[in-house]
């Protein structure tokens, strides 16, 4: 028979419970603000560079490989600093607004916290919980002003107010993530290339690497995003070449 303790690191357990209780997994921490931004920034990346060197392949005639450089390179440069600045700011502002609300459960549960110990017990006993335990637990949260501020808003706001997203770490993460998948489309062009196909077999590629690896963190079959963000890029940059084409005849 196996072990149930085998599966747990040996010491004291983080939350408080028994070495020995026999729980078989860890879950990942989903609120540390760097994940979204680094999927978001290297597919954004990737199908806005590909979808403007198409752009600028259908927009000019010849040998187009000195524009698509420069293009790509300013495309790369322009939407790193843009998603860094953005996401620095949107996690920001929300960390800001969430630190506001905060502040006015702290002056509730200061001011009416008699109301607030019912409003706690209530929410518990519409969770199924027995009434009378549910007011015994939340008269336990309420001797601690500070515990009860964090329970009230982890139940109220869905936040954990030790653990909100950094803007810095988002920020970071959008930056290098979108310069990375940016370059792709790039990299066949300063590799020599003097036409679009190997940027468009590299981008292709990398799409749909890039939908099948988010799988693993999703219950998506790999095929299936890897297919679903191939398709997407895919028309972007072909919709794209048109509206340059089309662009590029009418100046040209």
């Amino acid at each position: 028979m196996t072990d149930p303790t085998a599966q747990r690191p040996s010491g004291p357990d983080p939350a408080g419970l028994p070495a020995d209780i026999g729980i078989g997994h860890e879950h990942a921490n989903v609120t540390s603000g760097w994940l979204r931004p680094a999927v978001f920034g290297a597919m954004d990346g990737l199908v806005s560079n590909f979808a403007l060197i198409a752009g600028v392949v259908g927009g000019t005639k010849g040998d187009h490989s000195s524009e698509v450089v420069l293009a790509g390179l300013a495309g790369l440069a322009a939407g790193a600093f843009s998603m860094a600045a953005g996401e620095y700011t949107s996690v920001a502002s929300q960390a800001e607004h969430t630190h506001k609300e905060i502040e006015v459960e702290r002056r509730e549960i200061r001011d009416n916290a008699r109301a607030e110990q019912d409003e706690l017990a209530a929410m518990y006993v519409g969770r199924g919980i027995d009434p009378g335990l549910a007011a015994a637990i939340a008269e336990q949260v309420h001797e601690d002003p500070d515990l009860a501020v964090a329970v009230h808003v982890r139940e109220e706001l869905g936040v954990d107010p030790e653990n909100l997203p950094s803007p810095v770490v988002a920020a970071v993460s959008s930056f290098v993530s979108f310069a990375l998948g940016a370059f792709l489309p790039v990299l066949p062009y300063l590799l020599g290339a003097t036409n679009v196909l190997p940027a468009l077999v590299v981008s292709l590629t990398a799409l749909f690497a890039c939908g099948a690896v988010v799988t693993s963190i999703t219950t998506r079959s790999w095929w299936y995003g890897g297919l679903r963000q191939l398709i997407l890029g895919a028309a972007a940059a072909g919709l794209t070449f048109l509206i340059g084409d089309l662009v590029g005849t009418a100046i040209g």
